[in-house]
């Protein structure tokens, strides 16, 4: 069984909400001040069957202008409009008004309903019925079907029913109930013992009882304590329907139209769009820059200042990227439509649609900003995420805070992501809790930056192995988490682009070079150690005989690394071979001893001193040969 959304447009008193009964037998007027006037204020609906078995949800939208708002709110999530046109009056303004909003906001599937037609002779009808399709020449309800009906007497309700079964046997858009929830709120009241219930259409997703979501974009958390649609309670609820839930943890008094439920961390609340803005052909303004707007998107109304990005001016039929200013925030998506209308008179003027729900501020005639938003126009959901994650660039970002930004759900952005790391278009880090997600340019960037600051490292430093990853880390990569930066270093290192070392980096060709310098300053350093042999020299206190001090240090530091030499302490350093030899003969009285040995037997055995005995114990123990017991002389095997 499918979910339709079938809403009603049209002039005040033409017969919406008659119609509407006729067709399922209840009647959509809830207020008292509705049945008192016989206009449809707020958002009335009801459901009916069709032939097939497919369940066709009926929202009757307000016809009177003042009501314009609640229109809007309820074109939101339909699959097909009915256009109800009265035979004795024809096409109004108000009909033509609703025309317009409907085509901005995407509205494609459409009925012309001929409503009474039993107040009518047969030659008025052709005649209206003529001038409606004249006036309706160039919209998208140019070709739309045409039911001529009495909702009053019942005449032609049947075929129009059969209109409905066929406009959506195959091709009502599917719902996408695999992305997040998104229940943008036209109504909220409450009921004594139930607490707070809202209603809306759901758009996308599935909402189930017993679940935690939350409310933007006044970040409260509820949870879904049951689930109405049409009027049956449910466990569960799929995109295309439209329900009611009875929520905890938030009061009537903090919900208005234009909240939307949604789960936690899933949207981001903005207080900027950017937006393609199409004006309507058959408006008489002019749209200039920072002109004061209402926007209307989803079931919310917000002012707004438009900034022109592109056009000095939109006039009548034109259209132009630009970035709408709100007074109040909002949580939308990327792909919403939109209308907005004059501050002063109200009037519709145009709309489109949200290419940007989250975007930075912008200034007029940036290349860069339009080139930015004509890809976003133009491209899909992957293309999105990569222009945010070019944003990004010197942080890295999430698919959690990607989800967060797009509105869409953790496996559709990972999806994406995938389809944009195997193109090659970004490179992915995998976390524990999370992955990064990096653009191609900016790793490219840094791999030169890194490659860059190498070589000349290498040309200042030729005797050191390279230098340290953290201070790369620091200069140029500071935003970057220190363990995801490790990870985009273990890739260079696997790539070959880097060779790293310990906490070393060089080039992949660096090798350090063994020139005369170097060699001299080696036959110092092994000369003066074999000849200190277990009196250990200072390193300070060497003489180079001409060579730079901080060159020397360098080369012992090359030969520590190499484990030519070993460092006992600071400033203390002997031959490999001198230490190796020493081990071999603690471990041997370690044993004769009963696995223990004194600083004074280490001392006599190397006929050193206790200045040297002491460091070269200390050194067994850090290499788990042996370990102190308490007292500071003695040690015992590890």
């Amino acid at each position: 069984m499918k979910h339709i959304i079938i809403g009603t447009a049209g002039h005040i008193d033409h017969g919406k909400t008659t119609l509407i009964k006729a067709l399922t037998g209840r009647n959509t007027d809830r207020w008292e001040e509705e049945q008192r006037r016989g206009i449809t204020i707020d958002l009335g609906f009801t459901y009916f069957d069709l032939p097939c078995g497919d369940r066709v949800g009926i929202i009757d939208v307000p016809g009177h202008e003042r009501f314009i708002n609640n229109m809007v709110a309820g074109v939101v999530g339909m699959d097909l409009v009915m256009l109800v046109v009265a035979a004795d009056e024809g096409i109004m303004p108000q009909t033509r008004e609703h025309m317009d909003i409907l085509g901005l906001l995407g509205i494609e599937k459409s009925i012309l309903v001929i409503n009474k037609c039993d107040l009518v002779d047969e030659e008025w009808l052709e005649l209206v019925e003529e001038e409606i399709k004249e006036e309706l020449e160039g919209t998208f309800l140019e070709h739309a079907p045409v039911v001529k009906i009495s909702a009053a007497t019942g005449q032609g309700i049947p075929e129009l029913i059969s209109t409905i079964e066929e406009l959506t046997a195959d091709d009502v858009t599917e719902k996408d109930t695999q992305t997040i929830p998104r229940l943008p709120i036209d109504r909220a009241f409450s009921i004594s013992g139930f607490g707070t219930i809202i209603t809306g259409t759901l758009l996308s997703g599935t909402i189930a009882k017993d679940t935690s979501l939350m409310m933007y974009p006044i970040g409260k958390e509820c949870k879904i304590r049951s689930i109405q649609v049409h009027g049956q309670d449910v466990d569960k609820c799929y995109a295309g329907q439209r329900v009611a839930i009875n929520l905890s943890n938030v009061k009537k008094s903090e919900l208005k139209r234009g909240c939307v439920l949604a789960p936690p961390n899933s949207m981001k609340n903005t207080m900027m769009l950017d937006v393609k803005m199409n004006v309507l052909p058959s408006s008489m303004r002019i749209l200039t820059n920072h002109s004061r707007l209402h926007l209307f998107t989803g079931t919310s109304e917000i002012l707004c200042r438009a900034i022109l990005l592109d056009q000095e001016e939109l006039g009548p039929g034109e259209s132009g990227y630009v970035q709408l200013r709100l007074e109040e925030e909002i949580a939308v998506r990327r792909g919403d439509k939109f209308v907005v209308r004059f501050y002063s008179p109200m009037e519709t003027i145009g709309g489109g649609m949200i290419l940007e729900p989250n975007p930075e501020k912008k200034k007029r005639f940036q290349e860069d900003a339009i080139e930015e938003l004509k890809q976003k126009e133009s491209g899909s959901s992957a293309d999105v995420i990569a222009l945010h994650a070019k944003q990004h660039g010197d942080t890295m970002v999430t698919i959690q805070e990607l989800a967060k930004l797009t509105a869409l759900s953790i496996e559709e952005v990972t999806e994406d992501v995938e389809e944009l790391k195997a193109e090659g278009t970004v490179y992915t880090f995998a976390m524990k809790k999370d992955i990064y997600v990096w653009h191609r340019s900016d790793e490219a960037e840094g791999t030169e930056k890194i490659l860059g600051t190498l070589a000349e490292y290498h040309k200042k430093y030729p005797y050191r192995p390279g230098m340290k990853k953290a201070e790369i880390h620091m200069t140029f990569f500071k935003k970057i988490k220190q363990n995801v930066f490790d990870l985009y270093i273990d890739m260079l290192a696997e790539q070959e682009t880097v060779r790293r070392h310990q906490e070393f980096l060089s080039l992949p060709t660096f090798e350090i070079q063994k020139d005369a310098t170097y060699q001299k300053a080696e036959k110092i350093i092994c000369d003066t150690f074999q000849q200190a042999a277990y009196d250990f020299a200072k390193f300070s206190e060497i003489d180079f005989k001409g060579i730079d001090r901080g060159t020397a240090d360098d080369i012992i530091m090359g030969m520590v690394d190499r484990q030519e030499v070993v460092k006992l302490a600071e400033d203390m350093y002997t031959l490999s071979s001198f230490v190796e030899n020493a081990k071999e003969k603690i471990i041997e009285r370690l044993k004769e001893n009963g696995g223990v040995i004194t600083i004074a037997e280490v001392r006599d055995m190397f006929g050193t001193s206790r200045k040297s005995a002491k460091p070269l114990l200390e050194y067994m123990d850090s290499i788990k040969v042996t370990k102190k017991t308490g007292g500071e002389s003695e040690r015992v095997a590890y």
